[in-house]
């Protein structure tokens, strides 16, 4: 009468089959990734099953305020966009070559971005 116990849930990271507990939380070996099991929401709230996340994995919505990671070259442009600046009230799109991130930068105007060169603020 052995009986299996119920399979965990596969790592919302990497989608990694391995994943043990430890205490309250979730741990996935192969990403290093940790998460309570009730923290893990199936979609969005659009419905449209589409998550967008930053560089780090935060999940990204509608209205954030985000921060540039790194040094973006801007075609027309001398300076580009200096890592560390801040971006109020993104909207997230289905754009062109991975450029996910609708905004308007000050001193630079309407552009997009892509989510993995962002982190939520």
């Amino acid at each position: 009468m052995n009986e299996e116990p119920d399979p965990l849930a596969p790592c919302p990271h990497c989608a990694g089959a391995y994943t043990y507990e430890m205490g309250a939380l979730l741990v996935c070996p192969e990403c290093g990734h940790e998460w309570a099991p009730s923290s893990v929401a199936p979609a969005d709230e659009d419905g449209d099953g589409r998550v967008v996340k930053d560089a780090v994995g935060n999940v990204l919505a509608d209205g954030d305020t985000v921060t540039v990671t790194r040094t973006l070259k801007v075609k027309g442009s001398p300076s580009g966009i200096k890592a560390g600046t801040k971006v109020r009230g993104i909207r997230l799109v289905d754009g062109a070559d991975g450029h996910d991130i609708d905004c308007r930068i000050d001193g630079f105007g309407a552009m997009q971005l892509k989510s993995s060169v962002v982190k939520k603020a």
